[in-house]
């Protein structure tokens, strides 16, 4: 920790001493690449270490290789000024333009800039085209940022697939169809996905090519920027899925071999190359590439207004194996030792700081599964600096328990622990299901309970089978528990509220490029007929009585339950009883449960009412009087009626919320 503490203030006092600064050192997004000056001039500036020269082509000079020279600076830098002509810019906004490379072996190698603004790919071209994006009029936000968030209810979402239709869904679309339907299901945070610009769409958004471009297939720079501003009217805090932990390998509409050598952003060789992902390592160590991507992050903030940051592939960042074939226990050699990539955690506390520095408002997300110590601690105290980072272990319990246990074998006490096992004043967020699970090959919670019978058996015309009634109790009970003991923020990815059947399978080769399963059908909910309503109104409840009640921003739960026998779980949080009956069949009459508070309690949330698809069991006129009578060391108790594969939340009364 403290080699670790010292390596990043060493980094900061040299960034401080050399380069005027951290808000300087970070603003390199608008002096690199094509800069608009006032004056109507350009100027351009590009780090290419190993280019014999630089210049610049495209529209504007009529694709002339030579005509436009860059002039060679110190450490591998190029500039080039262009005055304005007659008052205008000798670029035109909407111009095509590429970056020449002449290479250490006399090659000429056309680029886009690594720090690009706007890529477009014309339909019958392989490849992305630079384009100067420098409009009349840039959008202009209306709207302040919503303010840091106690209790953060994301809603994980892609733009391109949030539609029900067949195509490629725009930010225009998400705008206006989307961003309501997320307020009204009650989460006041969205992370979006697959915003920085990847060539290959079934990427899913994780082979990025341009870092500082947002994808030109769901619309323009403005369009993305009236949608996050929006979400900001309606106080909703927007988060980027930024990846920072490699590159797509593309060379021609990438960073991959931007100046003709193996290196240049990244390590040269084996260490330069992910073996699974079949992409590009960064090398943290190098200071352009920490300009790169610091400054990446601040432009996104300040350009775009986004909120913070869930930064994908922090395992694969933090470890020299990345992860590929390693286990982790949680004994602590694993995370400290000559395997740790410390210039990666390096370069993520940087980031954490000056993010923390200058837009202290914002949030960060690790997307980390090793359960690297004190990532979520502040980088004063030698941590990563991160606010929040996502308990991975929740989802894949949930897929453990459904493929391979009888609902008679579910083990309370290993459930309990899953959800609750993480580190004291590290935050977590709690999650019932990712999205690599809607992915074809896999399959979503809803779609592992009920599988087949989703085609058939979801109308309220048809009797209820045992297996949809399985699948839509469980279903919510499961998110419930997880939403409400499993972390200190909740997510979910779009459509799995409802259910959404069938998986997620962008257009490629293998389907003959159809987009039939690219495409969230948000109509299922609205269609009365269907059972898919009953889960989206429970979801929508759940959030709405957390936004009441707080409970993700206070303290862990007490546990006064877990009874392997009666497949019965209890807690305590915020004040509220939570009381899950897991049992496949067997209900209980006065049901004790310990309790702390004295008083009337009555039901707050039932997931067996009518209006969540349950069998309306309880009546909720019932008031349930505490006793003065001690149980699982609680110094009282209250009897309740628990019905089968039913969740309860009772709020004492005497106590007004």
């Amino acid at each position: 920790m403290v080699t670790r503490y010292s390596l990043f203030y060493n980094h900061l006092k040299n960034i401080e001493e050399s380069e005027g600064g951290l808000d300087k050192f970070t603003k390199s997004y608008k002096t690199f690449g094509v800069n608009q000056l006032a004056d109507g001039g350009i100027y351009c500036k590009e780090w290419a270490p190993g280019a014999e020269a630089v210049f610049l082509a495209g529209d504007f000079n009529g694709w002339n290789p030579s005509s436009h020279p860059y002039k060679k600076l110190e450490y591998g830098k190029w500039e080039l000024f262009m005055p304005p002509e007659d008052g205008q810019s000798p670029v035109p906004h909407g111009s095509k333009l590429k970056v020449v490379i002449r290479a250490q072996n006399g090659a000429l190698l056309y680029r886009i800039s690594p720090w690009a603004r706007y890529v477009v790919r014309d339909e019958d071209k392989v490849n992305y085209d630079w384009v100067h994006w420098n409009p009349p009029q840039s959008y202009i936000h209306k709207n302040p940022s919503p303010k840091r968030l106690k209790s953060l209810r994301i809603y994980e979402s892609h733009v391109g697939i949030a539609s029900p239709e067949g195509k490629v869904a725009s930010y225009k679309n998400f705008t206006y169809n989307v961003l309501p339907r997320i307020k009204d299901l009650g989460y006041n945070c969205v992370q979006l996905m697959a915003i920085m610009e990847h060539a290959y769409y079934a990427s899913f958004g994780y082979q990025v090519t341009s870092f500082f471009a947002a994808s030109s297939r769901y619309g323009t720079p403005d369009d993305l920027k009236e949608m996050i501003d929006v979400a900001h009217s309606m106080g909703i805090t927007v988060l980027l899925d930024v990846v920072h932990s490699h590159a797509s390998k593309n060379s021609e509409d990438g960073l991959n071999q931007f100046d003709g050598t193996d290196s240049c952003f990244f390590h040269s060789g084996y260490r330069g190359n992910h073996q699974l992902w079949d992409s590009r390592l960064f090398d943290y160590a190098n200071w352009e590439v920490l300009r790169f991507l610091l400054s990446n992050l601040r432009m996104w903030i300040e350009d775009y207004r986004f909120d913070g940051f869930r930064f994908d592939g922090v395992t694969s960042m933090l470890y020299h194996h990345h992860g590929i074939g390693t286990g982790f226990s949680g004994d602590y050699n694993e995370y400290f030792g000559l395997h740790v990539d410390e210039d990666a955690l390096c370069y993520l506390m940087l980031a954490n700081h000056m993010i923390n520095t200058l837009h202290p408002e914002c949030i960060t997300i690790a997307e980390d599964v090793s359960g690297m110590p004190a990532l979520c601690r502040p980088v004063a105290e030698g941590g990563g600096g991160f606010d929040y980072r996502l308990a991975m272990a929740i989802p894949d319990k949930w897929i453990q328990i459904i493929k391979e246990l009888k609902d008679e074998d579910w083990n309370m006490g290993n459930i309990v622990h899953t959800l609750t096992n993480r580190r004291c004043e590290e935050k977590y967020i709690a999650y019932a299901e990712s999205h690599d699970q809607a992915l074809v090959g896999d399959k979503t919670l809803a779609f592992r309970l009920m599988d087949a019978e989703m085609y058939t058996n979801m109308s309220v015309l048809m009797p209820l089978t045992p297996v949809i009634d399985r699948g839509i109790q469980l279903h919510k009970m499961i998110r419930l528990i997880t939403h409400a003991l499993g972390g200190e923020s909740y997510l979910n990815f779009m459509g799995n509220e409802f259910g959404h059947p069938e998986w997620l399978d962008f257009p490629r080769i293998g389907n003959n490029e159809s987009y039939h399963y690219a495409r969230r059908q948000f109509n299922l909910t609205e269609d009365d007929l269907l059972r898919y309503k009953f889960l989206n109104a429970f979801d929508r409840d759940m959030n709405k009585l957390e936004e009441r009640f707080g409970w993700l921003a206070s303290p862990q739960a007490y546990v006064s339950e877990k009874h392997e026998s009666n497949k019965v779980i209890a807690f305590e949080r915020a004040g509220l009883i939570f009381i899950f009956n897991f049992h496949p069949y067997q209900s209980y009459v006065d049901y004790r449960v310990g309790i702390e508070t004295p008083g009337k309690y009555k039901i707050l949330l039932d997931s067996d009412a009518g209006e969540y698809g349950g069998h309306q069991r309880l009546d909720h006129n019932t008031e349930y009087f505490s006793e003065q009578y001690p149980h699982n060391y609680r110094p009282n108790s209250i009897m309740v009626y628990i019905p089968s594969r039913v969740a309860l939340v009772l709020h004492n009364m005497d106590i007004p919320k």
